[in-house]
């Protein structure tokens, strides 16, 4: 399977949680997926906006010149019209950055959002002693990070605190950098966290794993 960090960005971000839980005493998970739904209906929409664009320059090309038209000229016009929706279709199977054109934000954070919360509760990051476990997810595909914490980080740490970490991380996402976005992640976190108090307990312990989880996430027709 087609890892989305390196060997070596893998390592880092492993020894950046374990002294992210050392100075802080938060139980950390990191993971970066490619997908976070199948988002099947993009290739449609790639084949529908093709197919009316197509459309609409053969009918202007028939009002300008109706001499054209021919029973030969409407076959290849309407091979060439579908022609233009299917490779439309491929490109966005196959190109992400085109499929990405047709998802809109309310459904890409949507489906963000709640493969984070899957991912929370099956990992059981809900069972630190402490409720002090947290979700950093990276998801490719969508260019969007999610952060999901359990209760004990409230009333000390809102929303705007968390999205703070998101705003550093966004940029370099963006740029195809998930191993970099999760690093300036998790140091942006951790000033966040120190600077409202959060320290090591007596018996810190170490409750869930280190190492990021990477994996493809919820497969498409293209894998």
């Amino acid at each position: 399977m087609k890892k989305n960090l390196t060997h070596a960005e893998a390592e880092a971000i492993t020894q950046r949680v374990r002294e992210f839980e050392s100075r802080t005493g938060i139980q950390l998970v990191a993971a970066v997926v490619g997908k976070s739904h199948a988002y099947p209906q993009l290739p449609w929409k790639a084949f529908a906006l093709a197919v009316s664009l197509a459309g609409f320059v053969v009918v202007l090309a028939d009002g300008l010149r109706p001499d054209w038209v021919t029973a030969s000229s409407v076959l290849l016009q309407t091979a060439a019209v579908l022609a233009a929706g299917a490779a439309a279709a491929l490109l966005a199977v196959f190109v992400p950055s085109f499929a990405r054109l047709f998802l809109r934000p309310p459904r890409r954070e949507f489906e963000v959002h709640r493969y984070a919360q899957t991912m929370f509760l099956e990992k059981e990051l809900f069972a630190t002693r402490q409720r002090n476990g947290v979700l950093l997810l990276v998801s490719l595909f969508e260019h969007q990070v999610e952060i999901v914490p359990d209760r004990g980080f409230a009333p000390r740490v809102n929303a705007a605190d968390w999205g703070n970490v998101v705003a550093t991380m966004t940029p370099l996402l963006r740029d195809g950098r998930p191993g970099d976005a999760m690093l300036a992640g998790l140091a942006a976190a951790e000033a966040m966290l120190v600077e409202k108090a959060f320290t090591p307990g007596a018996t810190p312990g170490n409750e869930l794993p280190d190492r990021p989880i990477d994996t493809a996430g919820v497969r498409g027709v293209d894998e």
